[in-house]
């Protein structure tokens, strides 16, 4: 017998084992094992901050979509369609969304530059200490590709509709981006910057109810942060 479609923004299939679990897995195992001792080890076998940072963000992103299958997906027989992958794309959302992504990113940063705040971290540093095609490449897919699928996934296409059906839309995401901005420490310099953005890509997912359409967002705007980084 055909699964009747939930309304997501009312209900779902999952409950509070299943958000427990997958947040256990983020803060405990992601934060505490991989960037925390998984990450350093990268670093002294390669000895460069962005390829460590490259293959750590691919470990996480392996580690958190087998989390969300295994955890949410697989035992309640869902597809990966319940967390948003839907073959819709709505480019004109896309375009719209990511060219105020990006002039709200640049206007946050030159705001708190007043301050003192610069958004440097240790992987832009690695990269524009030798800026050549192939640390743009590792760099651009890092940034572009992978964060974006496996961060959407987690952050929107289940913590947002978790919490959306739960305490509503505003809240939802007030509480998702504020969890998506905390992951990110000890990069203190771009919270702002990563709140307004997990705000905008939830938003996105709202409207819109692909996965695919914050991902783009968040690629097509990290990318050309990217490539500025680069060539700056």
């Amino acid at each position: 017998m055909e699964r009747m479609q939930l309304n997501w923004k009312e209900q779902d299939d999952w409950g509070w084992k299943e958000f427990i679990l997958l947040l256990l897995l983020e803060f405990v195992f992601v934060i505490g094992v991989i960037k925390f001792v998984v990450k350093p080890f990268y670093f002294q076998v390669f000895n460069n901050e962005l390829y460590a940072g490259t293959l750590t963000g691919l470990t996480i992103a392996i580690t958190l979509l087998l989390g969300v299958y295994f955890i949410a997906l697989r035992p309640k027989k869902l597809s990966w369609g319940e967390v948003g992958l839907k073959s819709n794309i709505d480019w004109k959302v896309i375009m719209i969304y990511s060219v105020i992504l990006f002039m709200g990113a640049v206007l946050i940063v030159v705001l708190t530059s007043f301050l003192g705040i610069s958004v440097e971290n240790s992987k832009t540093e690695a990269m524009q200490q030798s800026v050549t095609f192939f640390t743009i490449l590792i760099a651009f897919i890092s940034a572009a590709i992978i964060s974006p699928i496996y961060e959407e996934i987690f952050y929107r296409g289940f913590l947002y509709r978790w919490l959306r059906t739960r305490v509503g839309f505003t809240s939802a995401i007030l509480l998702s981006s504020l969890i998506f901005t905390i992951v990110h420490i000890p990069t203190y310099n771009v919270m702002p910057v990563n709140f307004f953005s997990g705000i905008l890509f939830a938003l996105a997912y709202e409207r819109t109810q692909s996965i695919w359409t914050p991902i783009c967002i968040h690629g097509i705007t990290n990318g050309l942060m990217v490539l500025l980084t680069s060539f700056g």
